[in-house]
């Protein structure tokens, strides 16, 4: 049968289209399948346990102060008329710091000093009458019984006196005390009271650190006191100095726990050095054995599931991850300890664990590092 050409070119051009358009759709079918049968393998950054730690640090943060700190006040009542000092003035032994209102003490050394002077007048005057009793009982004038009458008003007029004597003492003592002065140098470290308030007597008005031995304070919770007793040597740093860093002695430690923050106060001795001032922070750290065994791992390797900690590790075998549970004791500045879960060698994803699901293949190296569990480092491995 005869076709034209330009039917013959027509049904040609419809042919290769259906061709290639089959084609088309076997290599999308053989696309997809393979897609479908690719795994998604993930990098991940990962920490090696390579051992256990035995010896644990502590690290307690406190503030320099003397330690002898005198809390200074009035050993009589009364209005404060006269502040000399400030904060952070040095003082020495006998220096003004504070006066009350001294009108009624005053008043009261002139009220003793006239009950002396009528209570020296009444032994006279008794004396007297004891001696004529003595020398008329001597010519017989007089009996026995007038005499010891005599002696006895004697006696009470010079008791009367001895306490007349003692209570001007008193008075007078009272007005020295409407002046606070120290009784040793130091440094005035905090104003209690101030001109124109009334304070009893023995109420804290200014408090003086006494210059001499330095110590560091710290605050140590009940779970770790027992690692501390007097004696114990400890590394100390200040804030303000990155580079210094001194041998002290722990002084003190508290017998009971503070009723609200329920710490216990620990009192370490500093060396004698001019760079250390009042007031500074300082960190105090100590070396301590552990009774359980633990290591340490980056806090973003910690995961959660089902509301229990977990992290995920890699099988070296096979390349993927799992989750396993761990016991935690504690957290650090740079990480987490772990007591229970973990063993050396095993390799623990780092950073990425919200990406993670059991079996999940990774990318790891041959070569990985030992890396100590207890520095909490992790490197990318690939």
């Amino acid at each position: 049968m005869f076709m034209p050409i330009e039917f013959r070119r027509r049904i040609s051009f419809f042919a290769t289209a259906a061709l290639l358009s089959t084609l088309s759709i076997a290599l999308v079918g053989c696309s997809e399948e393979k897609a479908e049968t690719t795994e998604a393998v993930r990098p991940v950054k990962v920490v090696e346990i390579a051992q256990t730690d035995n010896v644990r640090q502590l690290s307690y943060s406190g503030s320099v102060r003397a330690r002898t700190e005198m809390n200074l006040g009035f050993r009589v009542s009364g209005k404060i008329v006269e502040r000399v000092v400030n904060v952070g003035d040095r003082v020495k032994v006998g220096d003004l710091l504070a006066r009350i209102d001294a009108t009624d003490y005053e008043l009261a050394v002139r009220s003793a000093s006239a009950n002396l002077d009528a209570a020296e007048r009444q032994v006279e005057t008794v004396k007297l009458v004891r001696d004529r009793a003595e020398q008329l009982l001597a010519r017989k004038f007089a009996s026995q019984a007038q005499f010891d009458q005599a002696v006895l008003s004697y006696n009470q007029a010079t008791a009367t006196r001895d306490a007349a004597k003692s209570a001007l003492s008193q008075a007078q003592n009272q007005v020295v005390y409407t002046s606070l002065v120290a009784d040793r140098p130091g440094i005035v470290t905090t104003i209690n009271a101030d001109v124109g308030q009334v304070v009893g007597s023995g109420t804290p008005v200014a408090t003086v650190a006494v210059e001499g031995e330095k110590e560091v304070q710290v605050a140590v919770p009940e779970t770790e006191i027992a690692n501390f007793r007097a004696g114990l040597p400890v590394e100390i740093g200040i804030w303000s100095d990155a580079g210094l860093s001194l041998d002290g002695t722990v002084r003190e430690v508290a017998g009971s726990a503070d009723q609200q923050s329920r710490t216990f106060s620990v009192r370490v001795s500093l060396p004698n050095d001019p760079r250390v001032l009042l007031g500074m922070t300082a960190t105090v750290e100590a070396s301590t054995g552990n009774s359980v065994p633990f290591v340490s791992v980056p806090l973003s390797a910690l995961a959660q599931k089902d509301g229990y900690p977990i992290v995920w590790v890699v099988d070296r075998g096979t390349e993927t991850v799992r989750s396993r549970p761990v016991t935690l004791a504690d957290f650090t500045g740079d990480g987490v300890r772990v007591t229970d879960g973990l063993n050396v060698g095993d390799l623990v994803v780092a950073a990425g664990t919200q990406f993670m699901t059991d079996d999940l293949k990774v990318t790891i190296s041959n070569e990985t590092a030992h890396q100590s569990a207890s520095a909490g480092e992790a490197r990318l491995v690939r």
